[in-house]
This record gives structure tokens, sequence and C-alpha cells, in this order.
């Protein structure tokens, strides 16, 4: 069966005044299920029994065509495509053939403006039409081979309030920055912004959790600074200590409980900063 969307090994079985048909080699002579490619891909020389790799599509009339030419994108597969148009019924994506690659609305995780690059797949919809979806999560591998610490750059496709940022880490693989980590910075992320980020996490399926934080002490040095300029901007008072509700120091600072309490403790260790009556005061 000749289907759309994927280059398959054709046929040329019959010739016509515009063009050749193209079917499997079934061995059962004539077949039903054929498709045509037009005279103006049709390899010089060409002649009935030649084999061909073509791909499938339907053109401008909705009419399945072959040709020899190959996009960049296949059923199933993962490239990133430049937006070339935006319509009253969704976005026209560049992927290398005369008839541009149709994006619904239904399946952009974000608004796309049109000279966007974009990363997409590519499904046959309930009409056998091309189309292409920009959540890739089904078609994203697991197996990296990044480790734990290791630093990866990955673009976030979809942001869940339940779970947290997906990110597509070297445009191929797998990964979530997990919704405890989605404050400060990370909560500032947005759908088509490229990370750079820690792996913290390589779970059994091989899939990373990825952290935008600094690790360790790195990271305590950081928050310690920005507990410094918070003093300094608010006259050198904070009326909040490290033993206050975990949700008011996220709110306040962007950090958990745990990392404002490790960079507090650096700051006092450092005679820097003073505690009294549940408030920060810069040491005298």
């Amino acid at each position: 069966m000749i289907k759309v969307g994927y280059v398959q090994k054709l046929k040329i079985v019959k010739k016509v005044e515009f063009g050749v048909y193209l079917a499997e080699d079934t061995g059962d002579g004539e077949k039903d299920d054929k498709v045509l490619l037009p005279n103006s891909r049709v390899p010089e020389g060409a002649k009935t029994g030649d084999e061909v790799e073509a791909f499938v599509y339907r053109d401008s009339k909705d009419r399945p065509i072959a040709t020899l030419e190959v996009p960049v994108l296949t059923i199933g597969g993962l490239a990133r495509l430049k937006v070339r148009q935006v319509t009253q019924i969704g976005a026209f994506l560049d992927w290398g053939l005369e008839k541009d690659l149709f994006l619904p609305f239904k399946q952009q995780t974000y608004k796309v403006r049109e000279g966007d690059e974009i990363l997409v797949t590519m499904y046959a919809d309930k009409s056998d039409r091309l189309c292409a979806m920009m959540d890739v999560y089904k078609v994203l591998e697991n197996e990296s081979g990044h480790r734990k610490d290791d630093t990866v750059v990955g673009t976030v496709y979809l942001i869940s309030k339940n779970f947290g940022a997906f990110v597509a880490v070297d445009d191929k693989y797998s990964a979530l920055i997990p919704k405890r980590e989605m404050f400060g910075d990370a909560g500032k992320l947005v759908c088509g912004q490229q990370v750079t980020a820690r792996v913290s996490r390589v779970l059994k399926d091989g899939r990373l959790e990825l952290s935008v934080r600094d690790k360790g002490y790195m990271q305590r040095n950081e928050d310690a600074d920005r507990i410094l300029d918070m003093l300094h901007d608010a006259g050198g008072k904070l009326d909040f200590y490290d033993r206050s509700d975990p949700e008011l120091i996220r709110e306040r600072t962007g950090m958990s409980k745990n990392e404002f309490k490790r960079a507090v403790g650096k700051l006092l260790k450092d005679e820097l900063i003073d505690i009294e009556d549940g408030c920060i005061f810069l040491a005298k």
C-alpha cells in the first residue's frame, strides 16, 4: 500500500502524456494503487520497470502525488521549520516542497509568527492530509547518552501547570524541567525559548530531568548575593527569615526554603547579616 508522508521504493508501471505512474512492486501484475510522478519530476531516461525512491504527499488540489525530492520532514520525524505564512486557519511551514506544510492552530503549543523557526513533527489527519504539530513529546528519543550534571541545550516546546516545562534537548531527546524548579528565572520560561540547563537526574527509561539553577556552592553564592541585593534595595531589612513560610520565601525570592536557608547560613557565617524578631538585617 502506498503511504502518504513517507519515502518509499516504487516502480514505474505506466507512462502517460503528463508523467509516469508509480506502484509497489508486489509481482502481482497491474496495480490499482498507483500515484502520479509528474513529467517535471521524472528522471531523464526513466522507463517502465525502473525502481525509484519517492515521497508521496497531496498537491494543492488534495490529490496524492509523488516527488523524488526528499523533504526535511516525514511522518514521525522531527525538524526545525520556518513559518512562511500565518493565516486565519493556521500557519504554513517551509519543508522543502512546492506545497507548504500546514500547521493547524490546534496543534500549536504557542502562537507562532511569520519568520519563526519552530520544532515540529508531522502526522496524517483523518483525511490523510499531512499536517505539522508542535507537541513533539511522543517522537522524542529517551537514550541521549547525557549524564547527571552534564550541561545541555534544548528548546522548550510545552509548559504544563501540573508537570513543568517540557524540553527537547539537542532538538532530539526528551527532558523535563519539573514543576518544583519552576520559580525564579525558570518561572519565566516560555515556549519556543532555547535554554541551557544542567542534568539533575537521568530516569530509568533514559529521559532527563533538568535544572536551570547552578549546583551546590555556586548556587548558594549566587543566592547569597541576591539576598544582599534585596537587603540593600529594601533599606537594610527584610521582614522574613529562614524559618518563614516556604511559599512566602518562594514568592519573595524565587528560591526554595532549603536554598534560602543555605544562602542565609553563608551570610551569617560571613557576618554580613543579623537575624532578629523574624527579620533579616544587614550587619552593622
